[in-house]
């Protein structure tokens, strides 16, 4: 029987996954607030850490066991529906801050949120 050794992340396959994080948290709340205008990409992410995009991503799979896009997707549906429970804001509206057109805005929201679509996540969630 052949042992399986894990190898536990370095300090630097950590610290990319804190600064990708890092990195994200503040860009979403960019877009949030209006100062950013499109959504990053992951090769922004990675410039901006000066690694390449395939590492970016392969150190986070690695790390976390979840790849950076799906990262990526979970935290721009917590602040979707962060908005859609906490503001007045057309759902159309929050979808183009989010740089989605609205439509596919709709399409993202049920994959990733349960199935369910932004108008049934406000009314079941109203917090205004």
């Amino acid at each position: 029987m052949q042992e399986t050794i894990v190898k536990a992340p370095s300090v630097r396959q950590r610290q990319i996954v804190k600064q990708y994080t890092q990195l994200l948290d503040a860009h979403l709340e960019d877009l949030r607030n209006g100062k950013a205008l499109r959504m990053d990409t992951i090769s922004d992410f990675a410039a901006a850490m000066h690694i390449h995009p395939r590492h970016l991503s392969n150190t986070i799979h690695e790390v976390t066991g979840t790849s950076a896009c799906d990262i990526y997707e979970y935290k721009i549906l917590a602040l979707a529906q962060d908005m859609l429970a906490n503001t007045d804001d057309a759902i159309a509206d929050i979808a183009i801050r989010l740089d989605y057109d609205p439509s596919n805005f709709t399409k993202f929201f049920k994959k990733y949120g349960g199935g369910i679509t932004p108008k049934q996540y406000r009314n079941a969630h109203r917090n205004v």
